[in-house]
């Protein structure tokens, strides 16, 4: 019989399949002589040479021919397997296998810097392009798909279980078998269990794909060698990330709604497909905890989680029913859309004014103090060297005074550095597409809440012991600067006649 394990590494004998056969059928006498065209033919690795040649062949009493340099026949020459020329020849082999490893992975390292992808398979929602076999393009029948089920999240309020069920319930192939279906030969370790339908935990890892904004990321695992073929897990932060690297098939903000999403207490109702509109959003504002959903008399409640089911000694119940709850989130909504509103005004008559300042004073200052007290670390830093060396410090009073300056240094860097953005963005100005301003506004005349306006413009939803609620919203930082450039023109607006607030 004819025994070949084309495309895979000669460094195991484990993965090598024919391999496998073939020793298994020497145990069982139905082999009795093996012929190679040379050692290499055969192995990749001078220890599984070595115990072969020198102790399983021998063992089960079979004949080993190689036709090419080094000549071996164990039948007419059985010492020929412990000759120096053999042992070289298998330590060559091993180094061509190591020396081509190498190469590979060098090529794939600087693939994958260059945002090239490098797998067998594209992703869910693409397709390799015809042309170029490391870039990506969309797949529009797979990224319709992508795209539905990121509305149904994030502006339906679906849960990840009851997306899964509507694709099952739509017919619509988990990624999987849709790759199947266009003719790939498609395995994983999972592929055997794979019956085609979709699961949560699948839904959950493409809401959480940074590939769909076209970030691709790889070397999330590594080979342990190229002897080991076993993978092991890479830290984030030597994997390989680049931006831009693939045509994106939904935009930032919907992935970032997506991901504010994930991090919230989302319960699916009981035998419903979507989530409660507020599940996440609700807080007690003393604890800060949770607030868990009851029903009593047919009404709907929200109560504090640490009071109703920890200690009613920790906190109160904060209680407020939920029509109450929700008339007072939309009014409050309300009132910050005609806010928002006004301001936009406020900044068209700023842009339309002869001189706009962009320049922060606040920031201004603040970065002044900032590098002041970061030349006086620095200037510590320097003469410590020269304390030491003249005996006014011991060295371990070097060496702890040293990292506790180095420390306030990086620390005081990183602030000026976040300041100095912070000073660009503001000389930026402000534009009619800001993302406070079109956040809000596209929701002008709203007369009822949904789960995917909670999402775009609300972080959080503070209930007081008195059912009064506090409101923090999203775009806190674009309103500071908001903010800013407002003061910042008030005097212009004045002398203008404009309305500063």
């Amino acid at each position: 019989m004819t025994l070949a394990d084309d495309g895979t590494s000669g460094t195991t004998d484990l993965e090598r399949r024919d391999f496998q056969r073939m020793v298994q059928d020497m145990k069982c006498g139905r082999i009795n002589c093996i012929i190679v065209k040379n050692l290499s033919r055969a192995f990749r690795n001078s220890a599984n040479q070595g115990h072969f040649l020198e102790e399983f062949i021998p063992l089960y009493n079979t004949r080993f021919i190689s036709l090419y340099q080094p000549r071996i026949d164990t039948f007419l020459d059985p010492e020929i397997v412990h000759s120096l020329e053999v042992s070289i020849t298998g330590f060559m082999n091993e180094q061509y296998a190591y020396k081509t490893s190498a190469d590979v992975r060098r090529t794939f390292k600087h693939k994958r810097e260059n945002g090239e992808f490098i797998g067998a398979f594209a992703p869910y929602g693409y397709a390799k392009d015809p042309d170029d076999k490391n870039a990506l393009v969309v797949d529009e029948d797979a990224a319709r798909v992508v795209r539905d089920i990121f509305n149904w999240f994030i502006l339906e309020g679906m849960s990840k279980a009851g997306i899964a069920r509507r694709l099952n319930e739509y017919g619509i192939p988990n990624p999987a078998a849709y790759k199947r279906s266009k003719g790939f030969h498609y395995e994983n370790p999972y592929c055997k269990n794979n019956d085609g339908l979709w699961s949560p935990s699948t839904v959950a890892r493409m809401l959480q794909n940074p590939l769909y904004i076209g970030v691709m990321r790889q070397g999330r695992q590594k080979v342990i060698s190229y002897k080991v073929h076993k993978r092991a897990a890479v830290p984030e932060e030597e994997w390989f990330i680049v931006e831009n690297a693939v045509p994106a098939i939904i935009d930032k903000d919907t992935f970032e709604a997506a991901q504010s999403l994930h991090r919230r207490d989302t319960r699916t109702a009981p035998g419903k497909q979507e989530v409660y509109l507020f599940s996440g959003f609700i807080r007690c504002a003393d604890c800060g905890k949770s607030m868990v959903r009851h029903t009593a008399k047919n009404l709907v409640y929200y109560q504090c989680r640490t009071n109703r089911d920890k200690s009613k000694a920790k906190c109160t119940k904060h209680s407020i029913r939920l029509d109450v709850l929700e008339q007072a989130v939309l009014a409050a909504v309300q009132k910050q859309i005609e806010f928002v509103d006004s301001l936009s005004e406020i900044i068209k008559e700023i842009n339309d004014a002869p001189v706009v300042h962009t320049e922060s004073l606040r920031l201004n200052a603040l970065l002044e103090q900032r590098t002041r007290e970061f030349e006086k670390v620095a200037g510590v830093l320097d003469g410590l060297y020269m304390d030491w060396k003249n005996g006014d410090i011991t060295r371990d009073q070097y060496r702890r005074m040293k990292v506790r300056f180095e420390e306030q240094a990086q620390q005081l860097q990183e602030t000026i550095d976040h300041i100095r953005q912070e000073c660009e963005t503001i000389a930026q100005g402000i534009d009619d597409d800001n993302p406070y301003l079109t956040a809000f506004l596209k929701h002008r005349n709203i007369q009822s809440l949904s789960r995917g306006l909670l999402v775009e413009l609300v972080n959080a939803i503070y209930v007081h012991e008195d059912k009064s609620i506090e409101i923090e919203f999203n775009f806190a930082d674009q309103y500071r600067r908001i903010a800013e450039h407002v003061e910042n023109n008030h005097e212009e607006l004045c002398i203008n006649g404009g309305k500063a607030v």
